[in-house]
């Protein structure tokens, strides 16, 4: 790619970036966040997530930019770190921040490697934290050390629908990551909530977001390191029920830490009727997929024997104003009748 095309390529981003955050900031306000989904690859030939966390930018790059075009030679093509520099440029001047707060990570497309936990791997540097708000809830996230930063941004309605519906409700969040969900429970009222994951750090970083919310570490609200899959089968085996179960899976995990490797297209209903088996008699389950293309039929768990299971496909009702028109994760709720 030779140095005129990247400089209009700059010039396409910087416009972009600059009538939709004059649009977005205007939604925000009126929301009440400080944090929402920029840009995502609005423009095909510049392929950036970009996501605005208060004063300061956490995005991907999803291919490089080697690659020869036609009637280039190798010695007219400009490296990745030229363009991703010049790229990242257009958006501190777009948005009238310093380069120094905008983080940019490679991710690879999913088709090319299996996911194994590397973008919970933390990259060596200083961190770089902001909070996020919610209304009156506050997250924090690491802009810095990791390819996702602690919250993510196209579950924010999810978050506030399990506000409203955990009341007084037992909930069980399971993959927990670093517990905005159950803070979102916690908040609205739940009188028991359980966060399970299978890393100290992420636990660690739920315990922050419940303290940035004054919510008192106590018997009411447990943080559970355990491989989630175990963690299910002992609660079968002791008979135990929540009101709430949030089931947020990786695509694909073969953490050295799990006795199992699991892949949810494979193992999907085997994992949502182990769950369905934990729910109180008028419980509902939130389960949620990153996975491309997932689907399922309401007969796929016609062997769990479960009467009047109903099962709602929640995306059209948490797709949000900055993700209008882009895919979000598959999010299905299932309730007994």
């Amino acid at each position: 790619m030779n140095p005129e095309k990247i400089d209009f390529q700059s010039e396409l981003l910087f416009n972009r970036l600059s009538k939709k955050f004059r649009h977005l900031k205007k939604w925000a306000r009126r929301t009440g966040t400080n944090a929402f989904r920029l840009y995502d690859r609005d423009i095909p030939e510049i392929p950036l997530v970009l996501d605005l966390y208060d004063d300061a930018v956490s995005g991907a790059v999803y291919k490089k930019h080697t690659e020869l075009q036609p009637g280039e030679n190798r010695d007219e093509a400009v490296p990745d770190e030229i363009w991703l520099r010049t790229m990242k440029a257009a958006a501190a001047k777009a948005l009238e921040i310093p380069e120094s707060r905008i983080f940019i990570k490679e991710r690879q497309k999913m088709r090319n490697r299996q996911e194994t936990g590397n973008q919970y791997n933390r990259i060596k540097g200083k961190s770089f934290y902001r909070d996020v708000i919610e209304g009156d809830i506050k997250f924090r996230v690491n802009l810095s050390n990791y390819l996702d930063t602690g919250l993510f941004l196209d579950m924010r309605k999810k978050r506030a629908l399990l506000r409203n519906e955990a009341g007084g409700k037992r909930v069980l969040n399971l993959f927990a990551y670093s517990c905005s969900l159950s803070v979102a429970a916690a908040i609205g009222g739940a009188r028991q909530v359980d966060s399970v994951d299978l890393s100290n750090t992420y636990l660690e970083w739920g315990k922050i977001n419940f303290a940035l919310n004054s919510l008192p570490l106590s018997d009411k609200f447990s943080f559970v390191r355990n491989d989630v899959i175990q963690f299910i089968n002992q609660a079968i085996l002791r008979k135990s029920r929540w009101d709430i179960i949030i089931l947020d899976p990786p695509s694909f995990s073969n953490s050295k830490k799990m006795q199992e490797t699991l892949n949810i297209r494979r193992d999907y209903r085997n994992l949502i009727g182990k769950s369905l088996s934990l729910l109180s008699p008028v419980g509902t389950l939130y389960f949620s997929t990153n996975a491309k293309g997932f689907h399922f039929q309401n007969d796929d768990f016609t062997g769990f024997n479960i009467k009047d299971l109903r099962i709602k496909d929640l995306r059209p009702s948490l797709l949000d104003e900055d993700f209008r028109g882009k895919r979000i994760p598959a999010c299905y709720e299932f309730s007994k009748a």
